[in-house]
């Protein structure tokens, strides 16, 4: 039971900091800090006992029975789940204590550490859930975490849009993430993991006739139906393609915030599903088939992007969809071990890189605009060369923790067998040359060549506080020794068949590291000749090449096609329903309501006037009425 107190640590900091932080105040990180520390080291303790392969399960509360449906809250402890504990504590410790620093002197301070401490236990519930239910309920939780804190600062307009954004964007992949719960407890009559996993053999090939309600015949695969609709929440937690455009635009909230929630642990929930899930997606190559294609097609889109944009973290964001393409490319072609492998080494070096972003972002008096920069390497030494070992591992620079992740990746995807392995795994490799020159024209642009910054702000630029350097320090040096501590070797028996995460030697091994490494190269090369030796060409070459710079720039106009094609026609319907029912109907019949009520009331003065003249003039005509009915009928 103690390992229930990995997550119970932060959720005892959140709620000790929502009830007292309007007291605590600038002294919150001394409530949060040390909790996620204490989940980190109790980590560490899992870790030494699931090395050996154990698996703990810890029911923690069976909180309802109803008919086949038990509804339990518990633990599942594997090496897939300590892994991520692992990332999670690490990356979470790393940026409490950053967040000390770039968080000093702002509004909401305490706020802020209370919902960094409420994420990061709802973080490590989803990855530790043992059922179904479980993990949809943490899974809405971290979304819920996002939502408050891209909108932290809400008094900004572009904030509370793209928390707002964030928020819907997330609530279409979750309604077919719910869906495809529900398939399973119909399927199955259980939401339990182990339970589940036990009768795959039973249902394996059964099917269902979407169409037999109209006389039709469509069958499809049972399992092919429960993978996709998990699949579709994981494409918006994960920003997949077409659900991605919420990342760069969460952009607004704090640097600690995207370095955490959105390079390094929630957007990698979508992966984790998938790969805590393999036993099911193994069973309908239909659904990753989709997983593969829609990884690749995340993976081109992003690096494309990420190559023209000036906003210094929407460049670092961009990348983070590319790279969690490649995850999500692994996963569909069942490389789980390698995609699983690359998520961990990204978590060092992407969130290294974030931080990065927010160390300058600081220097620079809150400047993101990478053309305001420039000339900054000797002024933040610290910041430059973690900067570039982060840069280094992300364009999988050898002997990096990236060159051995993106090289595994790459190789188990050609390996994988068929055409769609081998086109994925050629588009992976053009996907690193560009990797590699859109991160060191990052670099370059912002650390090299002639200072553009400010003039009221270049005589004060200067190194953070240690609470800020030290992070990156530690992560830099994470960026290059999670290469070397046998990671795939270790995920390996948590997978069935072991993942994808064989050792391949021979040619096939020798080829792709040699074109990895080989583009990576190259794309360094090119960022330094055109950013570096000829400063005047990127201009030059946006001209020759305008409808490609522009397709890039704008973003492949994905924003504005989902505003012309769902939000402006959505906002039309509304307008017309709310002048059609809401105030023709609903209002009308309130409205009507009231205009017979007041008739009524005129109608009743009218009679009740107190003229006896009125009364007498009323009793006649009453009855001449009487008689004349008489009479006539």
């Amino acid at each position: 039971m103690v390992y229930a107190l990995i997550p119970l640590l932060p959720l005892l900091a959140f709620v000790v900091l929502g009830l007292g932080g309007h007291v605590i105040k600038e002294r919150a990180h001394l409530i949060a800090v040390p909790a996620v520390v204490g989940s980190f080291l109790l980590s560490l303790m899992a870790l030494s006992e699931v090395a050996d392969g154990t698996v703990l399960r810890i029911p923690l509360y069976t909180w309802a029975n109803s008919g086949d449906l038990t509804i339990t809250l518990g633990l599942f402890i594997d090496q897939l789940t300590v892994s991520m504990l692992m990332l999670v504590t690490i990356v979470s410790s790393l940026v409490h204590i950053y967040t000390i620093g770039y968080m000093h002197g702002e509004p909401g301070y305490a706020r802020f550490f209370s919902n960094i401490a409420l994420f990061t236990f709802s973080m490590l519930m989803l990855v530790m859930s043992d059922n179904f239910l479980q993990l949809f309920v943490f899974w809405e939780a971290v979304g819920l975490c996002s939502y408050l804190l891209i909108g932290h600062w809400y008094d900004r307009e572009s904030a509370r849009a793209a928390a707002t954004k964030a928020f819907l964007v997330n609530r279409i992949g979750d309604f077919g993430f719910m869906l495809g719960i529900l398939l399973v407890f119909v399927t199955f009559g259980s939401l339990q993991y182990q339970t589940v996993f036990s009768q795959l053999d039973q249902v394996a090939g059964g099917t269902v006739n979407l169409l037999a309600t109209i006389g039709g015949n469509w069958e499809i695969s049972v399992m092919t139906m429960i993978c996709l609709f998990l699949f579709v929440g994981a494409v918006g937690k994960s920003a997949q393609v077409p659900l991605h455009v919420w990342l760069p635009d969460a952009m607004e909230g704090p640097t600690p915030i995207s370095a955490l929630i959105h390079a390094a642990t929630m957007v990698t929930a979508g992966v984790f599903m998938v790969a805590r899930l393999a036993p099911l997606y193994n069973l309908s190559p239909v659904a990753m088939d989709v997983v593969a294609v829609v990884g690749g097609a995340t993976m081109v889109l992003g690096a494309t992007i990420a190559m023209t944009q000036t906003d210094i973290k929407r460049v670092v964001a961009y990348s983070t969809l590319s790279q969690l393409g490649y995850m999500m490319m692994a996963c569909g072609l069942g490389a789980y071990v390698s995609g699983m492998y690359h998520l961990l080494t990204h978590g060092a070096f992407k969130a290294l890189l974030f931080l990065g972003c927010g160390a300058v972002i600081i220097a620079l008096h809150h400047e993101q605009d990478m053309s305001k920069m420039g000339g900054l390497k000797d002024k933040l030494p610290v910041t430059y060369w973690t900067f570039v070992i982060g840069s280094l591992a992300l364009a999988g620079f050898p002997l990096t923790a990236g060159f051995f992740s993106k090289d595994a990746l790459l190789l188990s995807a050609w390996m994988s067998g068929g055409v769609l392995g081998q086109v994925l795994t050629v588009l992976g490799l053009l996907t690193a040359l560009m990797t590699a020159f859109y991160s060191f024209r990052l670099v370059f642009v912002t650390f090299w060549g002639e200072s553009r910054v400010d003039p009221h702000h270049a005589d004060h630029i200067h190194e953070p506080s240690k609470t800020m350097t030290v992070p990156l320090l530690i992560l830099a040096v994470l960026s290059i020794l999670a290469g070397y501590i046998g990671i795939p070797e270790f995920l390996a028996p948590a997978f069935p068949g072991g993942g994808g995460g064989g050792h391949h030697e021979g040619a096939a091994a020798t080829g792709i590291m040699v074109a990895a490494t080989a583009m990576g190269l190259l794309g360094i090369a090119a960022a330094y000749f055109v950013y570096v030796k000829s400063p005047g060409l990127p201009d030059r070459l946006a001209g020759q090449w305008q409808s490609l710079y522009q397709l890039s720039l704008n973003k492949w106009f994905v924003d504005e096609a989902y505003d012309r094609t769902v939000v402006a026609p959505t906002l039309k319907m509304a307008d017309s329903l709310w002048k059609r029912v809401d105030v023709a109907v609903i209002d009308g019949a309130v409205n009507g309501v009231a205009r017979a009520v007041a008739w009524g009331g005129w109608v009743t003065r009218v009679l009740q006037s107190g003229q006896a003249q009125n009364y007498a003039l009323a009793m006649t005509v009453g009855a001449v009425v009487i008689l004349g009915a008489l009479i006539f009928y």
